[in-house]
């Protein structure tokens, strides 16, 4: 009998450890995950293939002039209201790449997008890392 109790508490805890996701679980650093993560050379690899995305530069305008991503929109981060939909992002089934300067602001960005009904929103960290092209002296 108690062997059938621990069995079944260790199959509740199984199933129940299984859905954490289903709850925006927090991950280690205490951000919700609720938009996908993707690495700079799958963020290169779906600009390459894919049409119709935006990549999305969430530093502020000053940064954005000193270098960013060909095509990069620059929407800071901090102007980013939940609740308003950016006039920048009108299609909330459109793919967004999202990058910052080193990936904090983006990450946060990212987040506010998906809990705004974005449903295809990509963060792929910071421009400190980027090994692709970069342009610079133009302003948004």
């Amino acid at each position: 009998m108690k062997r059938r109790i621990v069995l079944l508490f260790a199959a509740a805890a199984v199933l129940l450890g299984g859905c954490s996701d289903l709850f925006f679980a927090p991950d280690r650093n205490g951000m919700v995950r609720d938009y996908t993560q993707i690495t700079q050379e799958e963020a290169k690899r779906m600009m390459a293939k894919e049409e119709g995305y935006v990549i999305l530069d969430v530093r502020r305008p000053d940064e954005y002039a000193e270098g960013h991503i060909p095509g990069a929109v620059c929407l800071p981060s901090e102007s980013i209201a939940e609740g308003e939909r950016p006039a920048e992002l009108p299609d909330t089934d459109q793919t967004i790449l999202v990058y910052c300067r080193s990936g904090n602001r983006s990450k946060q960005a990212a987040e506010k997008l998906f809990r705004m009904g974005y449903t295809a929103v990509y963060e792929f960290g910071g421009i400190l890392d980027w090994d692709g092209d970069i342009v610079a002296g133009e302003t948004p």
